[in-house]
This record gives C-alpha cells, structure tokens and sequence, in this order.
C-alpha cells in the first residue's frame, strides 16, 4: 500500500506538478479510500517526505550499480560522480527539491553519499590513481557540492564537462 502511494505521488507530480498534489488526489490515483491513506500518513508533507526519502534511496542504489562498472577505484568514482551528477541534472532542479531536500532523511543520505564516495576516494588514492594530499572526506565534500551545480545546468553535455573538470581536482598533483 505504502509503494502504491509513493507511485502515485510520482505520477502525480510528473502529470500536474507539486502544487496540485492533495491527499483525495493521491488516494484517487492509487485506488485506495481517503481514510485508509490517512492511516499511513498524516498529512501531504508526511506523504512527500516519505516520497522523498524513497526517492534518495533509490539514487543510492544507482551509485552503488555504477560503482561495479569498473574494476580500477577511479574508474568507480568517475562512473559514480557521473551517474550522480545526471541524477542532480534530471531531479534536483525541482520546487519539489528545494522544499524537500531537508530534514532527517535528507541528511542521513548525505551522509550516506559522502561516505560513500570518502570510500571510492580513500581507496583511489591507496592505489596511486588520486590524490592523497587531501583526505577523502574533504574531497567528497568537494565532490558533492561541486556537482550539486549540476542541478542548474541546461544540457547533459555540460553535466560531463562538470564530471571532467571535478575529476581534475581529484588527480594527483603534477
């Protein structure tokens, strides 16, 4: 039931936008009562927070696909920093993003992604293939915000230019 829901949360956001999304709206397009939706969320932000949430975790999942493309760590990281900057270009550039990219669970996924990516890096730099002059927690700090900028670029070219030049910052010096 709860799937159900976030699938229609989804469908509706896509279909009318986040300014139309009420609660008979999403019991409506889910075939369920409104009193049944009531018993799993309590309002429409506890609807789009789990929505969210469900969402985020799903872009996890895709990092961690991208990760296994590749058997050397700064093949991972770029196959990674890539696929994350096409999700930040595709979803991210939202009214829905900038309401709902706070909170607890946005912060855990935060978290999620820069470990994560501290991993790729550290191991990256064991192997010689990137820097070692900085730790890997600052860099996937470097990682994540400089990518971030790809929420507001206008084609997927300009995404890859921005995976290049973030991929720069992370060689070795000299």
């Amino acid at each position: 039931m709860r799937e159900a829901t976030l699938d229609s949360v989804a469908a509706l956001i896509a279909q009318h936008g986040l300014s139309s999304i009420t609660m008979s709206g999403i019991a409506e397009e889910a075939g369920i009562g409104r009193a049944t939706l009531y018993k799993y969320f309590s309002d429409i932000d506890s609807v789009l927070v789990a929505w969210h949430a469900r969402e985020m975790e799903r872009s996890l999942e895709q990092l961690a696909a991208a990760s296994k493309t590749a058997d050397a760590a700064d093949q991972r990281l770029e196959a990674v920093l890539e696929k994350y900057a096409m999700i930040s270009f595709e979803h991210h550039r939202t009214e829905l993003a900038a309401l709902l990219h706070q909170g607890e669970h946005a912060v855990r996924a935060s978290r999620e992604l820069t470990d994560f990516l501290r991993d790729l890096l550290a191991e990256g730099a064991l192997a010689g293939t990137l820097r070692d002059d900085v730790s890997p927690e600052e860099l996937a700090l470097f990682c994540v915000h400089s990518l971030a900028a790809a929420g507001v670029l206008t084609s997927k070219a300009a995404v890859r230019r921005l995976v290049r030049v973030t991929l720069s910052g992370l060689r070795p010096p000299g």
